[in-house]
């Protein structure tokens, strides 16, 4: 009899393949603060705490195969753990020269070649599947579903056209439980108000031969993931529009030996961590890219948002040779690298060969290069794909240093790996990338660093729709993922309720000052100038602030920030400090007071600062410029107007 105890009581043990199956494994942040228990059941569960607040209770997390769920009955084999602690430096610094990277790790084994990784950072959480099985896979699903334990308050972009979206909707921002299986999805990232004195931001990162992912609301107090399935065939419908005519039954057809994007929570107490955080950096491969070194940060000037129409010079202009020798005159007198030359340049936007008939690309190259100007061409993305195999080439011949690449709007598999298509070709002619019409950055620029910008947000050329009180969510969302393709610069300013605007003479919502501080607090790697010429040459004064603020940064301080209300960034390039603020239309008036202590004691420095003048509530364009001598450590009170601003220079 005792023998069959035994037995029986042996093979109980072998149908638990691992001792900690049924029970919580927990992983902690290196401070300690943040703690993530997986409980492995019936599917893989994990919750998230901060300082023992429970945040989000069984999130459950699944990929669903062709003829296999891996996550449904899960048998964990295995669980390994380590500590990383380095430092990373970024080609393109646009917070950090120098990225702390330090997380505990646990890696979940389970039976079935797949695994389930975990990060534990200071500032979030991250995980994402492994797996290893010969061949390709087809993906049908993703389950990524957060409960939450109350009524949260979100803030989310979401779209128009399902998974059609050009990422550049207007912020909306609801209680969780207005957001529900009826409303509209909403692109990542979505920030989430947890009441409890934590703000959370959910993203991924590593995107790689995988469809992007929306968010999408259900009636329970939670949200999941949302994806498109893979196209198949394309369909051309005229002007913009390329249309999918045929779509698989799967998400994702891809090999069998791989990681997974990353789904990560970055998770503050104080809402300036959203703004100095380096998340994506940290969760993205590093450069593929032997030789960096032509790499190129930096401004230009643009033709599009000002209709290419200087005035006060002695010729007609528009899309043609002479008002793109123009634009590089200006550019070559302002020690502005770069000329972007937008739509219209081309015959037509299935011919990135040919020009219209009123420009001589060639001699307008050899006029930039004469010039010492670096000229980025305009191109529908379709242009480039049916003609990846060479016009990067071509365009490296004429002497091209970038293309700008537009009207993609989707996120399926197929586009998100022309966009690495892209990367890599433009890499390998030593061309860098602009990506307009696009989804929001997931880590590929870090992979391939000659990404310098996305657009995915409402910005500049939406004039009187891009307001200050959607801006001021930028820097803690959208920014907060990667670099911002906004386009700022406008001379022309206005309040809101006196706006008015035509394409020939664009003006923008917010002060002079705004815009100013837009070029501090707002990130990219290729800052755009959207006004002007003739413009900016009458507001030289302003103009010589703009082009002496640098586009990468060794260091970022927030010093004042409430989301959705203003902001007060600090970055540091070599010795100078720049300060950049911006508010919301809200307050006819915000004093807002912050320190000095961030620079070096016992020095003095002189601060030239623009700020919002008396009368800029009424007349946006008024401003005052000052210079003072300030003493590290000292106190500085700033006033803003509504839709206001200010920008300085601490050296």
């Amino acid at each position: 009899m005792k023998n069959k105890y035994l037995i029986l009581l042996f093979i109980l043990f072998l149908s638990v393949p691992y001792s900690k199956a049924q029970e919580n494994i927990v992983l902690t942040s290196p401070n300690g603060e943040i703690s993530t228990s997986v409980k492995i059941s019936d599917k893989i569960y994990y919750s998230v705490s901060y300082n023992g607040t429970e945040l989000m209770k069984d999130n459950l997390l699944q990929l669903n195969l062709r003829g296999l769920n891996l996550g449904e009955n899960p048998k964990l084999i295995s669980e390994k753990r380590k500590k990383v602690n380095d430092d990373m430096t970024p080609v393109v610094p646009l917070k950090f020269s120098t990225v702390k990277n330090e997380y505990n790790q646990l890696l979940l084994v389970f039976k079935g070649d797949y695994s389930v990784e975990f990060r534990a950072f200071d500032d979030g959480v991250a995980y994402r599947f492994i797996t290893n099985k010969k061949g390709d896979i087809e993906v049908m699903n993703e389950e990524v579903h957060f409960n939450f334990p109350d009524d949260y308050f979100l803030h989310l972009q979401q779209v128009w056209r399902t998974f059609g979206t050009p990422y550049e909707e207007p912020y909306t921002h609801l209680p969780l439980k207005e957001f529900n299986a009826s409303s509209k999805m909403s692109t990542l990232p979505i920030l989430i108000d947890t009441k409890k004195n934590y703000k959370i931001l959910f993203a991924e990162a590593g995107l790689h031969d995988y469809p992007a992912m929306l968010i999408k609301g259900e009636d329970d107090l939670s949200v999941s993931g949302a994806f498109p399935r893979c196209p198949l065939k394309h369909e051309y419908k005229g002007g913009d529009r390329i249309v999918i005519s045929q779509e698989a039954d799967y998400m994702a057809k891809t090999t069998g030996q791989r990681t997974f994007p990353w789904r990560f929570f970055l998770i503050t107490k104080e809402d300036g961590q959203l703004i100095e955080n380096t998340m994506v950096c940290r969760l993205s491969e590093s450069s593929q890219i032997e030789d960096t070194s032509w790499i190129l940060p930096g401004q230009t000037v643009w033709d599009w948002w000002n209709y290419a129409m200087p005035y006060d010079v002695d010729f007609a202009a528009g899309r043609n040779q002479d008002t793109y020798k123009y634009f590089i005159d200006f550019a070559a007198e302002s020690n502005i690298p770069y000329t972007l030359i937008d739509d219209g340049w081309a015959n037509s936007r299935k011919e990135p060969f040919k020009a219209n008939p009123n420009v001589n690309m060639p001699e307008v190259i050899e006029y930039a290069n004469k010039k010492n100007i670096k000229i980025i061409l305009w191109m529908h993305w379709s242009a480039i794909e049916n003609n990846m195999d060479s016009i990067f080439r071509i365009y490296n011949q004429w002497g091209i240093a970038g293309v700008k690449i537009d009207f993609m709007e989707r996120n399926d598999q197929w586009m998100v790996n022309f966009y690495e298509r892209t990367a890599k070709e433009a890499a390998a002619n030593k061309m860098i990338v602009l990506f307009h019409g696009s989804f929001s950055p997931k880590g590929l620029e870090y992979k391939y660093p000659n990404v310098l910008a996305y657009e995915a947000v409402r910005g500049l050329e939406w004039k009187g729709e891009a307001t200050a009180d959607n801006g001021i969510y930028l820097p803690f969302m959208r920014n907060a993922v990667g670099p911002m393709d906004y386009t700022p610069g406008a001379m022309m300013s206005m309040q809101p309720e006196f706006y008015a605007n035509s394409d020939y003479n664009p003006a923008a919502i917010g002060t002079r000052a705004m815009q100013l501080a837009h070029f501090i607090v707002f990130e990219s790697g290729m800052q755009m100038l959207a006004d002007n010429p003739t413009r900016y040459n009458k507001e030289k004064e302003c103009f010589d602030f703009i082009t002496s603020v640098p586009v990468t940064w060794d260091e970022t301080i927030a010093l004042k920030a409430e989301v959705g209300e203003y902001v007060v960034v600090a970055k540091r390039k070599g010795q100078k400090w720049y300060i950049g603020a911006i508010t919301n239309s809200k307050l006819k008036e915000r004093n807002i007071e912050f320190d000095l202590s961030f620079l070096d004691k016992g020095r003095t420095y002189k601060l030239t600062s623009f700020e919002d003048g008396p009368n800029a509530n009424y007349v946006a364009m008024d401003y005052k410029k000052r210079i003072v001598n300030l003493d590290a450590g000292k106190k500085v009170t700033i006033k803003l107007a509504k839709s206001g601003g200010w920008a300085a220079v601490l050296e």
